[in-house]
């Protein structure tokens, strides 16, 4: 039994480490490429390919995190009464948005005062797991059939806009909210339809039951990512539906590809989770029976995300406040009252793109030694409950 499952469990931690590691480069150019501080790098007008790639790999990142979470819960919920998998996942979820409120809201801005507080990732990651503690409760077939409506309908709500209604931005709308003249919050993670993507994922985690059988797996999960696709193709060049900013040809080709790969992530469009989660049913379908240096590499960053997640945050945040005060900017700088790249005394600040994918690969090696040694502590001592939640 244990060796038909640990090859499954394995490619999904594979997954989990390859997002985590492409995502830390996302963080890396926020903090050090001199673009970053003058234009968005999904701008056809103003990017270039290799600015555009750096940021357009990491958009698999939150969707295959969200959905492998639920996937994850499915696994746990088959050691625990489904009231017990609704427990820990309604306790793990406020946990996630304390820590998103406090050490993770610190970590991107190193500002004591909290003056931009954000409603991000780990937050939706949070309350996506509360709403499956409930979802748990229903039969699967209800589950995938709510998934879908929300994931498959949701650009239908583009079209309602309730400016400075908080509970609506919540649900399905990015916005900035200025409290008073020094606070600022922002809700950067809609939960709709993030939500979906997690119980999409709790049903999928149906096919990894160890009785399942890995060839029929694999066709499945083939045939959902290509049609996922497929789909995604054909609504982005149609522009019938599916995203609220349509892809626009340029006349050149580089313009082109930027606009059509670059579908809304905020909240994420139908076009986006096509074309994310189609990718990750292909890798998930075709990694099975990876092994090497390389995958058990990438699967100790899969194993310990939470631990990775936390510190390499801090870990970029605070070299590039040191590099601030070494490149004549000063260190104060990077105690931000805002995102990274929208602070305009930064303007000036940054390295060309190969110092940003040297700075990522310098984290990543850094950060391998310690999510090491908290994978070896966590395998050592399955029986502290607390460990779950790290």
């Amino acid at each position: 039994m244990t060796g038909v499952t640990k090859p499954r469990i394995e490619s999904i931690d594979l997954l989990r480490g390859l997002v985590m590691v492409i995502m830390a480069l996302d963080h890396v150019r926020d903090y050090f490429h001199y673009s970053a501080f003058y234009f968005d790098p999904g701008d056809p007008t103003q990017s270039t390919l290799p600015i555009f790639f750096t940021r357009f790999i990491t958009h698999f990142c939150a969707p295959a995190f969200c959905f492998l979470a639920g996937i994850s819960a499915f696994m746990v919920g088959k050691r625990k009464t489904r009231s017990e998998l609704s427990r820990f996942l309604f306790k793990r979820g406020l946990w996630l948005v304390f820590i998103e409120m406090t050490i993770v809201n610190f970590a991107w801005y190193f500002d004591v005062y909290f003056k931009s507080p954000g409603l991000l990732v780990i937050w939706s990651l949070g309350v996506s797991m509360i709403f499956l503690a409930l979802l748990v409760h229903l039969e699967r077939k209800y589950i995938l059939l709510i998934s879908l409506v929300l994931i498959l309908g949701h650009n239908l709500l583009d079209t309602l806009h309730y400016k400075g209604n908080v509970w609506w931005a919540i649900l399905h709308q990015f916005e900035f909210f200025k409290i008073n003249d020094d606070v600022e919050f922002v809700v950067g993670y809609p939960l709709i339809p993030w939500i979906a993507v997690m119980s999409l994922g709790y049903c999928f985690g149906t096919f990894y039951d160890p009785g399942y059988d890995p060839l029929k797996r694999k066709k499945l999960l083939n045939l959902t990512g290509l049609s996922s696709l497929a789909a995604f193709v054909i609504l982005r060049y149609s522009n019938v539906y599916g995203d609220p900013v349509p892809f626009s040809d340029y006349g050149e080709l580089s313009k082109n590809l930027i606009s059509f790969f670059n579908p809304s992530k905020y909240p994420p469009s139908l076009s986006y989770l096509l074309l994310t989660l189609g990718a990750t049913f292909l890798f998930l379908a075709h990694t099975e029976k990876l092994k090497g240096k390389a995958v058990e590499f990438l699967s100790t960053f899969g194993r310990v995300p939470f631990f990775y997640y936390i510190l390499h945050l801090y870990l970029i945040h605070a070299a590039a406040l040191v590099v601030a005060e070494l490149s004549g900017f000063g260190w104060r700088l990077m105690i931000l009252p805002d995102w990274v790249t929208e602070t305009p005394a930064l303007k000036g600040y940054g390295f060309p793109l190969w110092v940003v994918y040297s700075v990522w690969v310098a984290v990543i090696a850094l950060l391998y030694p310690w999510c090491k040694k908290f994978d070896s502590y966590k395998k050592a001592n399955k029986d502290k409950a607390w460990l779950s939640y790290f």
